[in-house]
């Protein structure tokens, strides 16, 4: 089995899941989202990640989720689905699932639920088995904001050898194991910064791109950040991470996936509600977020 050959070079939105206001998922709203984001540059977007909540979504749903997302992607932009599942037996299924969808590569979440016996060996051995059964190329998913398990750079490396891992998203927010990730992995081994409050600081350090909830409310500027990092003007592209950081913080850990879809409302894509027991944001909190956006120049 020779390494797949699949560039994850760019910006990459984990893209919400719209929900109608009876909680259904809201299809045809998640193709006109991806309509106006497609005007964007964009290398391509995560679906059913942690921002398409989807730990809440059916099998069906999920299906339904894959392939309409992946009629409205053009073929040049990059499908990225989201299949990490508790169990090595699902997590399988789900991806062979997405791979019929039209996923270009499966985005694995590191199952969590037993997290004392999710030690290095039991993780190389779970995502070994997925890129084996896998017809497309698998990046490891670590969030530990989410799972509690933060995996350690020494093991995505050694997951990095296996000819169908591709590469990683590392939410960790921490930059000197990302900087130790691209040290110790393949060296066909993608490294993606997982936020979008670390984004030039990733890139500096040798990540290929980012998988970035802020790509979903600021496209052009995520883009811009790496443009102009690559055109060596590094002053423009640190002071345009630092204005979007309020934004990033906003739709991350301060507001999370009710703020990300309310601040899309207020920028006039289709947030929505979100799917219970999540809880939608308040109005003091609508007020605080439409002031970081118009600070930002977003709004």
């Amino acid at each position: 089995m020779t390494k797949q050959t699949l560039s994850l070079k760019g910006v990459f939105p984990p893209i919400p899941t719209p929900f109608d206001r009876e909680g259904n998922v809201a299809l045809d709203r998640l193709a006109d989202n991806l309509q106006r984001w497609n005007q964007y540059d964009l290398a391509g977007y995560v679906v059913l990640g942690s921002n398409g909540e989807a730990v809440y979504l059916t099998d069906d749903e999920k299906t339904r989720v894959l392939e309409t997302a992946r009629e409205a992607i053009p073929a040049d932009k990059l499908m990225i689905a989201g299949t990490g599942c508790e169990s090595t037996q699902q997590t399988i299924a789900t991806t062979l699932m997405a791979a019929d969808a039209g996923a270009d590569a499966a985005l694995v979440l590191t199952p969590h639920y037993y997290r004392g016996g999710m030690t290095s060996e039991s993780l190389l051995r779970h995502y070994a088995s997925v890129a084996e059964a896998s017809p497309i190329p698998i990046m490891v998913y670590n969030v530990p904001k989410f799972t509690n398990i933060d995996v350690d750079a020494a093991t995505i490396a050694q997951a990095s050898h296996h000819p169908n891992i591709v590469g990683v998203k590392d939410s960790s927010g921490n930059i000197a194991k990302l900087s130790d990730i691209v040290r110790l992995a393949s060296t066909d081994f993608q490294v993606l910064a997982g936020t979008g409050g670390f984004f030039f600081a990733g890139l500096s350090l040798g990540a290929v791109g980012g998988v970035l909830a802020l790509a979903n409310v600021a496209p052009q500027q995520c883009i811009d950040i790496m443009q102009l990092y690559e055109d060596g003007r590094w002053d423009e592209a640190a002071d345009l991470q630092r204005r979007m950081l309020p934004v990033n913080a906003a739709v991350t850990s301060r507001f999370g996936i009710p703020g990300l879809k309310v601040a899309l409302d207020m920028l006039g894509y289709y947030g929505g509600p979100v799917r219970s027991p999540l809880m939608d944001l308040d109005e003091d909190g609508r007020q605080a977020l439409r002031a970081i956006l118009s600070e930002a120049g977003l709004l």
